[in-house]
């Protein structure tokens, strides 16, 4: 990568990295703060000015590495013109909210956590906006999701805070997972999820037959996230943030992303009747509508909320067109949106902050009381109006123009029209805002006495009025960054100027239309606000509420249907579902013809076979006796060992013999404490249904199974059974797989064993502290327990068994990596060994000579198992790759070393500490309840030899 990658890079890191610093600099006073908050946002925004300029001369700047190329996943991002004007206007606007927050937040709010949460946004809306593989983009604007309903509940305290959060993160969230979908379709349509591909693409996409899915739920997340009809409701709620919030997202960020997504994907879906009369239907109808409910609105804030929606509309709108001169626009609007619109919001925050409310009807009079935030006020306000010499009277013209010429089903008036009645209602509730809250003479009933805010305070929306109206009378400013964003949006070269007067044209008599008839309606504006609060109509919030409700209800019926805590309920849903799943996989075709015969049946396979049947008849007939079930358990442990055995697998059924000792023995010890026979058993409907979905699990495993058997397939075992000895170094297939080729599954797998030894170690704990054990030390286990419960016989066959135990053990380990064996066989073979001597002698004789800790057993098997694979990172080698090298010591034959016994050994301490941790729980409970413990390994106790002497005598 070049250093205009390293810098685009930076850039996008930057906000991220940032966000660890407010937490800290807080400490040091709200200024320390401020400032430290302030310094990666400049920094990327000096790194973005180096850029600039090779993007305006037409360079687009690529960074790229690969992150999950698997998934085609990677973390390559471009600048082009869009993403320039983008990541500026983040950043710009940005550094000035910053400014805002430090004198806007009061002492009380915790401003290290507002700014950390600014940055993380920040942070995500960057990466939107430079993004070029279209999975990265998606995980930015889920981020953006997450971001943003921090920020929005900041003011956790405010009940609305907290509802317009989950709002705003349910309906945005919501059609991310719709996007989701429509990305994944595109890349699948391309063949690669990097968005140059896609965007290069086009026709390729508009003619494929998924081009209508994709485009609508790539639209669905477009709409939600740029509030747009019908999914506005949720913008205006989220005015519940602190003003800072609302004119960060609701102005420059957040609300645009939905608006950049349709400006970036253009190339790929616009230009088809599909896109022009669903997103230019839906912006026209969000722009008139938002406009309208705006001019009603009595809370300063509400009211720029609706107007926001408006203006998105307007932009969506002008987007829908599909032509080159209206993306001009869009574009252009853009800018001058985010200058009036912020400052705006900023202006509506001053108002609130010095005169503590933003209700209208309570204000006016404030332009002698505030005179610079009334020149602020008004000069945005004018702006967004369209008011001529204002920037936002150019895009405005520039939409008219676009809008007089567009037939909407062959009908030349209904665009026009709509976008002047739009037009009409923004200038009416921009003038509105002037003349309630600046205009008209002083009041004496403020709740509080207003004044102008400190320098810090106004200095940022002051900055962005006077681009309003530089903008405004010199528009060739703006016209380069605005040729090189329009020509990125539509990939062509595009040259446009931006002038003041565009001659007598149709969009001059609309605008006309538009002024004097918002000025008309602001006159009448008392009357109609009574009209409208009498007027019935839906209330977007109510049917939300409404909606969330019902799902609530459905999903806790739902709930209460399927998590009734009956584990069979659990498994008969499950197993059912992977019955069901399975069918339709079979019966979906590509099911290569049968192409091997059916092999006969040797007369011992036949009787195992029907051993193993019989034995797991036998479960089900009699699961009531636990004892007896255990034991016809271990039998069909034991058939299946010995079907390892006959077809050919040592490894397979060393294992499962070990385990099902093991495991055996382990609920032996278990079913002391616990009745002999299980409650009643479930009613006939329920075993029926049982039946049935065991009867269609057993078939479809067995349909599977005979699917595979009669066809030559292909699998992986050729490349292991040629890379054992040469990659791994040994000759033992099965221990190389799970040593080195996959190593991390083993790796997980005794971490996951000793999890569930530590956790019935704690819930033993638990149990013995708690409340149950009462109860436990009330039972009388004595009753049935044996007068020769340590006999001489097997104390003296386990004390036999154990140095002969560990030396099969230890060659089990030592001839794993070329024979049937290996650190999991040898670490239960020791375990069986032990297990013996606890039921021979007792748990109290043996654990007094246990030397070395069960709970550090597990965790140094972890560690040596880890370091083991951490040190291939040494050799420049992937985690767990094994190394080895042979040996010659005369007089010893050559040997070798290689490091997967050192892996090994950390699977044995594991299993060994796993299992013997088990154990120990168990024999808690009989300790804790009461029971006697031998002193001796067998079965002698003094007490009892004094009571027979008295006896006798």
């Amino acid at each position: 990568m070049g250093d205009g990658s390293n810098l685009l890079v930076i850039i996008a890191l930057l906000p991220f990295v940032g966000a660890l610093v407010p937490g800290w600099m807080i400490r040091a006073g709200r200024n320390a703060c401020a400032t430290f908050t302030a310094v990666p946002t400049i920094l990327a925004l000096v790194m973005l000015g180096i850029l600039a300029p090779r993007v305006m001369g037409g360079e687009v700047i690529q960074a790229q590495f690969e992150w999950l190329p698997q998934l085609g996943l990677s973390a390559s991002f471009f600048l082009d013109g869009l993403g320039l004007l983008f990541a500026g206007m983040i950043l710009g606007v940005g550094l000035l909210i910053i400014l805002y927050a430090r004198f806007y937040l009061s002492g009380d709010d915790p401003m290290g956590q507002f700014y950390t949460y600014l940055l993380l946004f920040q942070g995500a809306m960057l990466g939107i906006v430079l993004s070029d593989n279209i999975l990265l983009l998606l995980v930015f604007w889920e981020l953006t999701s997450l971001s943003s309903f921090l920020l929005i509940g900041y003011w956790k305290h405010l009940p609305e805070g907290r509802q317009g959060a989950r709002m705003a993160l349910a309906v945005t969230g919501s059609g991310g997972l719709a996007m989701i979908g429509g990305m994944l379709i595109l890349g699948n349509i391309v063949g690669s999820y990097e968005l140059t591909d896609i965007l290069s693409s086009g026709e390729m996409i508009k003619e494929s037959e998924w081009y209508l899915p994709a485009l609508i739920l790539i639209l669905l997340g477009a709409f939600t996230k740029s509030a747009q009809f019908p999914f506005h409701f949720w913008l205006p709620h989220a005015m519940a943030a602190p003003t800072p919030v609302s004119a960060y997202l609701h102005s420059a960020t957040m609300v645009k992303a939905g608006v950049f997504l349709m400006a970036r994907m253009w190339p790929a879906l616009a230009g088809t009747p599909e896109w022009f009369y669903i997103v230019a239907t839906v912006g026209l109808i969000t722009m008139v509508l938002g406009a309208l409910i705006a001019l009603f609105k009595d809370d300063l804030k509400a009211l720029l909320a609706f107007s926001t929606v408006s203006h998105l509309g307007l932009l969506t709108m002008l987007l829908g067109f599909g032509t080159t001169a209206a993306a001009v626009a869009a574009v252009f609007h853009i800018i001058n949106h985010l200058t009036f619109k912020a400052a705006l919001f900023m202006t509506a925050g001053i108002v609130d902050h010095e005169a503590h409310t933003r209700d209208i009807k309570k204000l006016g009079g404030l332009a002698r009381l505030m005179p610079i935030t009334a020149t602020i006020g008004t000069v945005a306000a004018l702006s967004m109006a369209g008011i001529p010499l204002f920037n936002g009277f150019l895009s405005k013209e520039m939409m008219l123009e676009e809008a007089s010429h567009t037939y909407w089903f062959e009908n030349p008036w209904i665009v026009p029209a709509l976008a002047t009645i739009g037009a009409l209602f923004s200038v009416a509730y921009s003038l509105r805002f002037i003349f309630h809250t600046f205009g008209g003479p002083v009041r004496d009933d403020y709740p509080h006495k207003p004044h102008d805010p400190p320098f810090g305070m106004y200095v940022a929306p002051a900055l962005l009025a006077i681009l309003v109206i530089l903008i405004g009378v010199m528009p060739f400013l703006a016209e380069p960054l605005v040729e090189v964003a329009a020509s990125a949006v539509t990939g062509e070269a595009l040259h446009p100027h931006l002038k003041i007067w565009h001659g007598v044209t149709p969009a001059l008599f609309m605008s006309i239309a538009a002024i004097v008839g918002g000025i008309v309606l602001l006159l009448l504006h008392r009357p109609l606000d009574r009209a409208w609060i009498a007027a019935p109509r839906p209330e977007a919030k109510v049917i939300f509420d409404w909606l969330i409700e019902r799902l609530a209800t459905a999903a806790r019926w739902f709930s209460d249907l399927t998590h009734n805590g009956s584990i069979s309920r659990y498994l008969a849903i499950f197993t059912a579902t992977a019955v069901v799943l399975g069918y339709v996989a079979y019966t979906g075709g590509g099911l290569a013809a049968p192409s091997r015969e059916i092999l006969p049946v040797p007369p011992i396979a036949a009787v195992g076979f029907v051993l193993l049947v019989v034995a797991t008849a036998s479960v089900v007939g009699m699961h009531r006796n636990r004892f007896r079930a255990l034991v016809l358990i271990g039998i069909i442990g034991l058939m299946v060992s010995a079907g390892f055995v006959y077809l050919s697998a040592p490894d397979l059924a060393l294992t499962q013999i070990s385990v099902e000792t093991v495991t055996i023995m382990l609920l032996l010890l278990a079913l002391h404490f616990i009745p002999k026979t299980t409650p009643k058993d479930s009613s006939m409907l329920i075993k029926a249904r049982d039946a049935v979905i065991a009867l269609g699990a057993g078939g479809g495993v067995a349909a599977l199974t005979y699917a595979f058997l009669i066809r030559d397939i292909d699998t992986i075992s050729g490349f292991h059974l040629d890379n054992s000895y040469a990659g791994g170094g040994g000759n033992n297939v099965v221990n190389v797989i799970l040593v080195d080729f996959r190593g991390y599954d083993t790796y997980g797998e005794i971490i996951v064993l000793g999890i569930a030894g530590l956790i019935i170690y704690a819930l033993m704990t638990a149990l013995l502290n708690g409340p149950a054990s009462r109860k436990l030390r009330n039972t009388d286990f004595a009753r049935d327990l044996s007068r020769d419960r340590h006999p001489l016989m097997m104390v003296v066959a386990t004390r036999v068994m154990m140095p002969i135990a560990v030396m099969v053990g230890v060659y089990i380990f030592l001839r794993g990596h070329n024979y049937p064996g290996g650190g999991f066989v040898a670490g239960l073979v020791i375990a069986i060994a032990l297990l013996m001597q606890y039921m021979a002698s007792g748990f109290a004789w043996t654990q007094s000579r246990q030397r070395i800790q069960y709970h550090a057993m597990i965790g140094w098997g972890v560690v040596i198992a880890g370091l083991t694979g951490a040190g291939a990172w040494l050799a420049g080698k992937p985690f767990l790759t094994s190394a080895f090298g042979y040996v010659h010591l005369p007089p010893i034959e050559e040997f070798e070393l290689a490091t997967a016994a050192l892996f090994d050994l950390g699977v044995f301490l594991t299993v060994l500490g796993a299992v013997m941790l088990m154990l120990y729980s168990l024999s808690r409970i009989a300790r804790y309840a009461g029971q006697s413990v031998n002193l001796e390994p067998m079965d002698y106790d003094p007490a009892d030899r004094v009571k027979q002497r008295e006896g006798s005598e």
